[in-house]
């Protein structure tokens, strides 16, 4: 089976004529044109009638050819249903990422998606800021994107499997810069994630409360959450790659646990020490959030120094033990 993508953007293309937000405005007219898949030269989407030879499942979504290859689309919103093709892995998955990219996840999940599906981005627009922001995520999930008027074999894929297992990632940021989305962004492909959330809940406090529900609102349905502050017991113990968010609040909660904001701090030290031994020795993906310390103002009293100082130096053993290292400044990702 072969694929013709003489289109790849969203409904009416991308630039969107007529806009002028940061992305389209920087685009030639006619960049990439509307999706519009064509199937050895003769099918056309949707696939609810193909020709002889040709069997369509899930709702019109997908396409076995004759050979026995598999083409699935699947558009933004909820995932197509797959239950009449008995969930079986495609060949050729063409994906609207741009709106919501977990949906890979579970297509990973349910074994639709394995290392062998080539996985190919379509309905791109201005959802994204550039070609380049959209090759940086879609390397993060393990798909690609193709220019207009690309020919796909679906017996001859180019897989791009997701970032292996065993990769450490460590995202530096102050209040409000975008780090937690970041890191829920590069995590969005991976069919399972344990979510450690290291904060208080915020009972007693509806700002607090307000924040942690956003976080949890944001996250993946499907993604397990753990509450917890012993970290290094949960890197340890980890089945699934895991989002670590964050570590200036799990120090927080080990300063207030050893009663080291005026006392001896050793306990404190300890514990960042098993935190960074288990760090270096997880051979699973694992993505931490935490507060760069290093650009405000002095703290006023010695129990915040202290604080400071410490998150500051687990940062940087952290870093010296990660293979990625990111500054997020508004919501845009530096490496370091």
């Amino acid at each position: 089976m072969k694929v013709l993508l003489r289109g790849t953007a969203g409904g009416e293309g991308w630039p969107l004529p007529g806009c002028r937000c940061a992305s389209c405005s920087v685009l030639p007219a006619g960049h990439r044109r509307p999706f519009e898949p064509v199937v050895d030269e003769a099918v056309r989407f949707p696939f609810d009638a193909p020709p002889g030879g040709y069997r369509p499942f899930a709702g019109g979504h997908g396409l076995a050819g004759p050979d026995g290859s598999r083409l699935l689309y699947v558009p933004g919103g909820p995932l197509p249903d797959l239950a009449t093709a008995g969930t079986v892995r495609c060949d050729l998955v063409l994906v609207d990422l741009l709106g919501g990219p977990e949906r890979l996840g579970l297509l990973r999940r349910d074994g639709v998606v394995d290392g062998g599906t080539e996985v190919v981005a379509v309905g791109l627009d201005h959802r994204i800021r550039s070609e380049g922001e959209l090759a940086r995520r879609l390397a993060l999930w393990g798909a690609r994107a193709v220019p207009d008027g690309t020919t796909l074999d679906t017996l001859a894929p180019v897989a791009t499997p997701p970032v292996p297992a065993g990769r450490r990632e460590l995202l530096l940021g102050g209040s409000r810069s975008g780090k937690s989305a970041e890191a829920e962004l590069r995590l969005a492909g991976e069919p399972y994630v344990t979510y450690l959330a290291t904060g208080p809940r915020g009972e007693g406090d509806g700002e607090w409360a307000a924040r942690v529900r956003a976080h949890r609102e944001r996250r993946p349905a499907h993604w397990a959450t753990v509450e917890t502050t012993d970290l290094a017991g949960a890197v340890r113990g980890a089945t699934s790659p895991l989002l670590v968010d964050g570590l200036g609040t799990w120090l927080a909660a080990v300063f207030d646990e050893h009663g080291a904001w005026e006392g001896d701090r050793s306990a404190v030290w300890r514990r960042c020490d098993e935190l960074v031994a288990a760090w270096r020795e997880t051979d699973w993906r694992i993505v931490a959030v935490s507060d760069e310390v290093g650009m405000g103002v002095v703290p006023a009293t010695s129990s915040g120094r202290a604080f400071r100082d410490a998150l500051g130096r687990l940062n940087e053993r952290l870093a010296a033990e990660s293979e990625d290292v990111t500054l997020v400044v508004a919501g845009r990702p530096h490496r370091l």
